[in-house]
């Protein structure tokens, strides 16, 4: 009986170690980068940071020098058409130009904005999500189509497969991001 005690106890304790390291690494793989910009910006923007990490997440994977084939650049993958025209909404004290877009303090500012103003304008945060992706006047074009949205607000289909995938990806991380901190 006691022996039997002994193995129970040796083999919850490997689990429990197990369970530590399996969170150990994916802290790692989903880690709080930029915690300071994060924080102040998405409380600044009425975000949760679970959804800027996220995104930085899907867009970067943290590498602040990071600069797409389509010209998106930073943190968070902002073009310079976008950052400009955002610059007319928080009009800074002084004009940025795109090479501050690897800035994490600009980049993460800006995405952010971008990301407040799309989750105010669509009803679900995939819609934003993809807008996000794809571009505010694609999304519209989605929506008005039945095929891609039944609703007008909604989209039943994606018909981008990296939009698609991006929406996914990112969904993927906002809930693995609450599954392991404590954003409360």
């Amino acid at each position: 009986m006691v022996c039997v005690l002994l193995l129970v106890l040796l083999i919850v304790s490997a689990v429990y170690a197990l369970k530590t390291e399996h969170k150990k690494l994916l802290k790692k793989a989903y880690p709080l980068g930029y915690s300071d910009i994060v924080t102040k910006e998405s409380s600044a923007n009425g975000l949760e940071p679970a959804l800027v990490y996220s995104v930085i997440r899907a867009e970067s994977n943290f590498n602040p020098d990071a600069k797409s084939a389509a010209g998106a650049i930073g943190l968070m993958q902002i073009t310079p058409d976008t950052f400009e025209w955002l610059q007319t909404k928080l009009k800074p004290e002084k004009e940025y130009t795109e090479s501050d877009l690897y800035n994490p303090s600009v980049n993460i500012k800006y995405g952010c904005k971008f990301l407040s103003i799309l989750l105010g304008k669509y009803s679900s945060r995939r819609t934003a999500l993809c807008a996000y992706n794809a571009g505010i006047g694609t999304v519209n074009s989605w929506l008005s189509d039945p095929s891609v949205s039944t609703d007008g607000k909604n989209l039943t289909n994606i018909p981008y497969k990296e939009t698609k995938n991006y929406a996914l990806s990112v969904e993927n991380n906002y809930n693995q991001y609450n599954e392991l901190y404590d954003f409360g």
